[in-house]
């Protein structure tokens, strides 16, 4: 039987490979001029929520139950795909994004704010419907 340490790194891997395309993209569409740093921060909460279920579950998703996995997810999806959604609209010019702005890297400023917030909230109908389970 695997232990649990070799669980939780065999199954961290797709998630880090996910948050870290998602971290390439966010350096590439912001370039040095922005805030890429900053805005990376949803996404390693993502990674901490994802290793916290882990370590809570013995290296299984769903070893203490539905709460921490629906959780998980529940923050990752708005929080790491309203970032990428609103980078790939900024890279793209979505409906004057950029064109029609006068300050448009302003729009990066808050924004890891306002994702986490909106993953706040996920996480929190995630583990409510956990409960549920």
């Amino acid at each position: 039987m695997k232990s649990a340490a070799a669980l939780i790194v065999f199954r961290m891997l797709p998630v880090i490979f996910v948050i870290v395309a998602a971290m390439f993209y966010v350096f590439y569409v912001e370039g040095d001029g922005a805030y890429p740093i900053r805005n990376t921060l949803p996404m390693l909460v993502a990674v901490g929520l994802a290793l916290a279920t882990l370590v809570r579950g013995a290296g299984t998703w769903t070893g203490v139950g539905w709460r921490w996995p629906l959780g998980t997810i529940g923050f990752a999806i708005p929080a790491v795909g309203l970032s990428i959604y609103l980078h790939y609209g900024y890279s793209v010019d979505l409906n004057g994004m950029v064109s029609e702005s006068i300050y448009p890297r302003e729009l990066f400023r808050f924004l890891p704010f306002y994702t986490c917030v909106a993953g706040g909230i996920g996480f929190a109908i995630g583990w409510i419907v956990g409960r549920n389970v």
